[in-house]
């Protein structure tokens, strides 16, 4: 049923957005040297490592660690960079990773492989059964506000909860959150 709900969900999406992905493609191309995409590494279901897509917010040549890591974040910054990332429209292109089961709509969000902290954490919880999702429990509680403990205790709340019912409330309240540009630090 999640799966069924999530490709629906995703082709609905991409149907809408296609104009919109189309353009901010192109503005990512014409203000910064290198790709539109992105291909991130990183950890998903059983801890199985996969290439997901983000339109590139950071410059070509940014060390691939969490955004909190990097000495100067704002420095690695597209002209575009900061836009993308507060309004959420860089991961659009993570429609892909759900339409080939990579992802669902969904789920904690996707550890980067060099995550480790975060990756055994949620082995240790039972997280890492789950499948990655574009969006969660944590990031609508805190995003990139939340240290790592405090996230692996969404996921694990997520996990005992799991639902439709709570899939559909997480997506509402990740509209607004979006809409709103909460918890987004970079």
């Amino acid at each position: 049923m999640k799966r069924l709900f999530d490709l629906t969900l995703a082709l609905i999406a991409l149907a809408l957005l296609l104009l919109p992905i189309a353009l901010v493609a192109l503005a990512v191309r014409l203000s910064s040297a290198g790709p539109a995409l992105y291909w991130s590494d990183r950890v998903g279901r059983h801890q199985r490592i996969f290439r997901m897509p983000k339109f590139r917010s950071m410059r070509v040549g940014t060390p691939a660690v969490a955004t909190h890591l990097l000495s100067n974040p704002d420095s690695h910054l597209t002209p575009i960079g900061s836009f993308l990332r507060r309004s959420s429209l860089d991961e659009m292109p993570q429609l892909w990773s759900i339409l080939i089961g990579d992802m669902s709509l969904v789920g904690p969000r996707p550890a980067l492989f060099n995550q480790q902290d975060l990756i055994a954490l949620r082995e240790q919880h039972g997280v890492n059964d789950l499948l990655p999702g574009l969006t969660g429990w944590a990031q609508v509680n805190g995003r990139d506000e939340l240290a790592i403990a405090q996230k692996v205790a969404f996921d694990v709340e997520y996990l005992q909860r799991q639902s439709l019912a709570f899939d559909i409330r997480i997506l509402w309240l990740t509209v607004i959150k979006v809409l709103r540009r909460e918890g987004v630090t970079h």
